[in-house]
């Protein structure tokens, strides 16, 4: 019975931290895409035209592989392992 108790306390305990890690990756995320989202609208405000250019090709993929590279390197902090 204690064993059963131990491991049933160990899988509360593995499912907690990763629900942690997710409710934060899931706010910071929240946060950068709506000031991302803030500093775009104000600077096509501040632009003569009032309206926002379009985003081209380019420019897209240039943030899509900043945006993987943000990426790699969150995964590789959580590859570290004590050091």
């Amino acid at each position: 019975m204690t064993s059963e108790v131990h491991a049933d306390l160990a899988a509360k305990s593995d499912t907690a931290w990763k629900l942690r890690v997710y409710l934060f990756g899931g706010l910071v995320g929240l946060a950068a895409g709506l000031l991302a989202a803030y500093f775009y609208a104000r600077v096509s405000e501040e632009n003569e035209s009032g309206q926002p250019n379009r985003i081209k090709t380019t420019d897209a993929m240039k943030l899509a592989v900043a945006l993987l590279s943000v990426i790699r390197q969150i995964t590789d902090l959580g590859a570290r392992h004590g050091d």
